[in-house]
């Protein structure tokens, strides 16, 4: 085995134990907040845990634009910040479950976009690596499900620098066209 062949090996190794450890730091990151979230293209739940007891009068909860807060009364804020994107407040709303836990639930305003954080000073999550199943793509109806699939793939293409699926296509079609009309000299040719 050649160092060469060592060293490709290595290198996978240690890019699997660098995305483990990412993955760990970003759970405990997540974990150390004080609320739970979960997201779908559309929507984003936030559950905070509060003081057993606590009813909806103990509490200021403020859902705005690109705003939210949740404060007991007479105390500091258990969490406030900017929102990290718009949503539509007359769609989202809060409420207590079994006097322990908010509720929040956030309609996003742009529904194609993956969240990386709530507030805008908490840890990121790395949205490349959110499943699809999150967003119950198998519920969608096929032309949506495209759409995310198409968009999802061009997202990722966009981070490693490649082109786009349109991009692709208007490549494949200069390809048949140059194909079809040799004598035509396509050097100096731009694609937009």
């Amino acid at each position: 085995m050649s160092a060469n062949e060592d060293h490709d090996m290595l290198s996978e190794e240690e890019r699997k134990q660098r995305e483990n450890e990412e993955r760990e730091r970003e759970k405990a990151e997540q974990e150390a907040l004080p609320y739970k979230w979960t997201q779908e293209l559309g929507e984003v739940d936030i559950s905070v845990p509060v003081p057993k007891g606590t009813r909806g009068k103990d509490l200021t909860v403020v859902i705005a634009k690109k705003k939210l807060s949740v404060t007991l009364k007479g105390q500091e804020p258990i969490l406030s910040g900017e929102l990290c994107k718009e949503i539509k407040v007359e769609d989202s709303t809060w409420t207590i479950q079994d006097q322990q836990v908010v509720l929040i639930h956030l309609e996003k305003l742009n529904q194609q976009s993956w969240w990386e954080n709530v507030l805008t000073h908490h840890p990121k999550i790395d949205t490349r690596k959110i499943e699809p199943e999150n967003s119950k793509l198998s519920d969608l109806d096929l032309e949506t499900r495209g759409m995310v699939e198409k968009m999802m793939f061009d997202n990722q293409q966009k981070q490693m620098g490649k082109p786009t699926s349109d991009e692709l296509k208007k490549l494949e079609a200069l390809k048949r066209f140059q194909a079809q009309h040799p004598e035509l000299d396509f050097s100096n040719a731009k694609i937009s």
